[in-house]
């Protein structure tokens, strides 16, 4: 029986919930101008603070003001096949597929219900100084009510180990929240060097905290006597082998008397008492090997209850360019990688044996690196009321740090929106981006997964006065399904998502 593998695979799906945090996830949508044309990386508007911070400059003199609250909503779902949920008491699984394997579907909900925002700017001269505040990574939490398909199959695993003791299945109670914010603040000022050309210098402060509760209770053994409480199962189970092991050793120590007195007696040893010490030798060792992965089993008796908060900050510089001629308009900018070092504050605080579980010890520092992003714009006015827009988002994943990251190579983002002005006071635009990760197997697991997606919005713009402008958009993601190959248990996993989010923005000027 292998215990250790079955815990092992238990102490994995503790170490995964930590890869919601940060690293991959970087939020582009700081404004809603973004939510009803996503390809604003060569608009020239106060939300260029984020899109495109050089363009910021050729904006009237004075005051610029956006202020943003967008709500999201979003779900993740794994469908998982796997044999071992034929053991399962409660939640019944069917089998599907041509695989004829039992299949199970666990969804997790995750929800922003605010996510503000705000880009401020003031314009003097060749000058423009901007400060802007987002959530730049993440931004709400996310909770699966039934647990994740890696707790679930490492329970029956346990289970189907304990076979030879009597178990014939298992229950539980399993939950798992993740809560995340990453703050962002950025400041800087750009400089219009003549009427077509301005850059930008600035420095973007990421704050990131991060909250974990994972909870699995009530495990229960199937046996021929009905459903046994885990604790009471390895009371049983203990009772047993230290019965079976006290038996066992002595009929070793009366057999190997029984030798004594022949090779005392000089007579040659009859071979059906030496089989029978090999039989007891073996026994013992067999009895042995399961004491010892009942006592690897002892610390979770009870299921496991882990908190555990995490803290963080870093800064990196932000530079970029814009180059404006007629009715093109051309924007880069480059931001700097951050580097991020996660400090847990956490109910772990001793050492185990499962190096795994000390991901989360109290102290300990987790790196979740923010990745380099450099964006390419382009806008065209085919006439002054008509505008064209593309994009071009490259995520430099690869350099980062980041605890559970495995990827083949870089993220890539390619967005295209249009804009039209029906009358001074309204403007509509519509927009999509594609997203495309290349991740690999390993870099993919069931409570925090990224997947290529679709994504399109739409909204107006609706100038109220001169000097006040109103935004609203709406703004939808419709993801790919990634199929993870069959791991070493004969689990197999395929993950998606679904994401709506809506916004209404306010931009003033003064």
């Amino acid at each position: 029986m292998n215990f250790f593998r079955t815990v092992c695979m238990a102490a994995m799906a503790m170490a995964a919930i930590t890869t919601q945090a940060g690293g991959l996830l970087t939020n582009t949508n700081q404004n809603v101008a973004f939510l009803r044309n996503p390809a604003r990386d060569a608009a020239i508007g106060i939300d260029g603070v984020y899109s495109n911070p050089a363009g910021v400059a050729f904006l009237e003199e004075g005051w610029h003001l956006s202020l943003n609250i967008q709500n999201a909503h979003q779900t993740r779902t794994v469908s998982s096949w796997s044999n071992l949920y034929s053991l399962g008491m409660s939640n019944p699984s069917q089998t599907l597929g041509a695989n004829q394997k039992y299949f199970k579907e666990f969804e997790g909900e995750a929800d922003a219900p605010i996510i503000p925002s705000i880009q401020l700017a003031y314009n003097k001269g060749k000058w423009s100084y901007q400060f802007g505040f987002a959530l730049t990574g993440g931004g709400g939490k996310c909770t699966f009510d039934y647990g994740i398909p890696t707790f679930e199959t490492s329970i029956a695993a346990i289970a189907k180990s304990l076979a030879p003791l009597g178990a014939t299945g298992y229950d539980m109670n399993s939950y798992i929240q993740g809560r995340q914010y990453y703050y962002g603040f950025t400041g800087g000022a750009a400089y219009k060097i003549n009427d077509n050309l301005s850059v930008y210098g600035g420095l973007r402060l990421l704050y990131g905290s991060a909250s974990y509760k994972v909870k699995v209770d009530n495990i229960k053994v199937n046996t021929a006597a009905g459903a046994v409480p885990f604790d009471q199962f390895l009371d049983g189970a203990n009772t047993q082998i230290a019965g079976g092991l006290a038996q066992v050793n002595a009929g070793i120590a009366q057999v190997n008397a029984g030798i004594a007195q022949y090779e005392a007696a000089g007579v040659p040893v009859p071979d059906a008492l030496t089989q029978q010490l090999a039989q007891l030798q073996t026994t013992q060792q067999t009895l042995q090997a399961t004491e010892n992965s009942l006592n690897m089993l002892e610390p979770y008796r009870n299921g496991v209850n882990l908190m555990c908060d995490q803290t963080a900050w870093g800064v990196a510089p932000i530079i970029g360019v814009d180059y404006k001629i007629g009715g093109l308009n051309i924007a880069a900018k480059y931001e700097f990688k951050t580097r991020m070092r996660m400090k847990n504050k956490s109910t772990v605080k001793e050492a185990s044996l499962i190096s795994a579980v000390n991901k989360f010890k109290d102290g300990e520092k987790v790196a979740e690196d923010s990745p380099a992003l450099l964006t390419v714009g382009v806008q065209y006015a085919l006439i002054p009321s008509l505008r064209i827009n593309a994009g071009w988002h490259h995520f430099f994943d690869v350099d980062t740090k980041q605890y559970t990251k495995n990827m083949l190579g870089d993220s890539n983002e390619y967005l295209f929106g249009l804009e039209y002005d029906i009358c001074k006071k309204l403007e509509v635009s519509a927009g999509m981006q594609r997203t495309e990760y290349d991740f690999n197997d390993e870099g993919m697991n069931d409570i925090s997964f990224n997947v290529s997606s679709f994504s399109a919005g739409f909204g107006i713009g609706y100038n109220v006065t001169d000097k006040i402008k109103v935004n609203a958009a709406y703004f939808q993601t419709f993801y790919d399904d990634y199929n993870k190959a069959e791991d070493a248990m004969g689990v197999t996993n395929s993950f998606t998502r679904t994401n709506r989010v809506i916004g209404l923005g306010v931009d003033f000027k003064f």
